[in-house]
């Protein structure tokens, strides 16, 4: 089941998908097939895999591409997203689209960072919201578009579920302006944007008496290009499903 691989890389001119490049570069079982980005025309039918860091947009129509192959009987190549910021109707295209290939997202490809996101779970089923709030912190570099970070709104979902919520009943609106409270029980963030910042992310449980953070940085881009090709080296060969570093990395049952 392992041996050589043929390779797509979406996005392939952008800071990620450089990082990918190398990443796929320095390995021996694995063929670049083809490089692109928006607009350009890629032969998908050369790829078993395509590993894309675009744009949301970008993202679906990549999605609905290679679901067509399948349809069209040419056999359709998996592919691992770790674009962020996308809509409750991107997401849901993109879920039609794993109906037909083998589709692995995650807002975060580090292991560290999935890792961190159950402690964050465990950590939330111990501490109850009556006395213990919960507050995201993330930095990214300035030219970061979307806001929470897509690894922030995954440490929002890990500390709600468990507590047992949706993290859309519990997510607190931007703070701004005088007079506002604290409601019991919400999930807050914050964002900051600043120079070359590869990623840092703070999960802040705090009581009236003590404080818990849990937290991790990420020092090179590389380390998330890295969990991408792991990702892509997994799912090449998993059955049509919408998959996470979760599944990839064991902690679930695929």
């Amino acid at each position: 089941m392992n041996g050589l691989f043929h390779a797509g890389i979406s996005g392939a001119r952008g800071r990620m998908g450089r990082a990918v490049s190398q990443a796929l570069d320095a390995r021996d079982d694995v063929v670049v097939a083809a490089r692109f980005d928006r607009g350009d025309q890629p032969d998908l039918s050369r790829c078993d895999v395509v590993i894309d860091f675009s744009t949301p947009e970008a993202s679906v129509e990549l999605a609905q591409a290679c679901a067509a192959q399948v349809a069209g009987g040419r056999g359709g190549p998996a592919l691992v997203i770790g674009s962020t910021g996308f809509s409750p109707d991107q997401l849901a295209e993109i879920g039609k689209a794993a109906e037909r290939i083998a589709v692995v997202r995650s807002g975060n490809f580090s292991l560290g960072v999935n890792i961190l996101i159950g402690l964050v779970e465990h950590a939330a089923q111990r501490l109850g919201a009556r006395d213990w709030d919960v507050e995201i912190l993330e930095a990214h570099h300035r030219l970061k578009l979307d806001a929470p970070s897509g690894t922030a709104l995954m440490l929002g979902e890990a500390a709600a579920n468990g507590r047992g919520v949706a993290l859309a009943d519990v997510r607190a609106a931007p703070r701004d302006g005088i007079g506002i409270g604290r409601i019991e029980g919400e999930i807050g963030f914050a964002a900051l944007r600043a120079g070359g910042i590869v990623g840092e992310h703070s999960v802040i449980f705090a009581s009236e008496d003590e404080t818990l953070t849990l937290s991790h940085s990420a020092i090179d881009r590389s380390l998330f290009a890295k969990g991408a090709v792991v990702a892509a080296a997994w799912v090449r060969h998993r059955p049509p499903g919408l998959y996470d570093m979760q599944d990839v990395l064991g902690f679930r049952q695929a």
